[in-house]
């Protein structure tokens, strides 16, 4: 039914569907909780790579999180750029975390460092 040359672009649609499939679980909110919570700790380590820049912060009480930020571009934007935070820095992460309660893992709307704000999802932002 199809040649070789079809066979191969079949493949390729399938394949780019399957990647973007991906891709869009990966960068929803379905993973995380609706309800937001504040996180406060120690950066131990920064990443600005992507799709996300991450933050692993220490807890007193619960020890390491990984805290997402924004695509590098979006986090960019909000301000969060390389050198404005650095390990040892004290930071609160507010934002969703994740439905599975074994994972250690938040999805940051908003950080803050020392006096500096930086609305990472400024929508997303849910004030009492």
């Amino acid at each position: 039914m199809f040649g070789l040359s079809g066979k191969r672009a079949l493949a390729a649609v399938l394949l780019s569907a399957t990647v973007a499939t991906g891709a869009a679980a990966h960068h929803g909110w379905s993973w995380a909780e609706a309800d937001q919570i504040e996180l406060r700790g120690t950066i131990q380590q920064i990443s600005m790579g992507g799709p996300h820049p991450t933050l692993d912060v220490a807890t007193v009480d619960d020890g390491v999180w990984r805290v997402e930020l924004g695509n590098p571009r979006q986090t960019e934007r909000a301000g969060f750029v390389e050198g404005v935070a650095k390990p040892g820095d004290q930071v609160i992460a507010l934002g969703n975390r994740s439905q599975d309660r074994t994972e250690k893992r938040l999805k940051a709307v908003r950080i803050t460092i020392g006096e500096k704000r930086y609305d990472i999802y400024p929508e997303r932002i849910q004030t009492n």
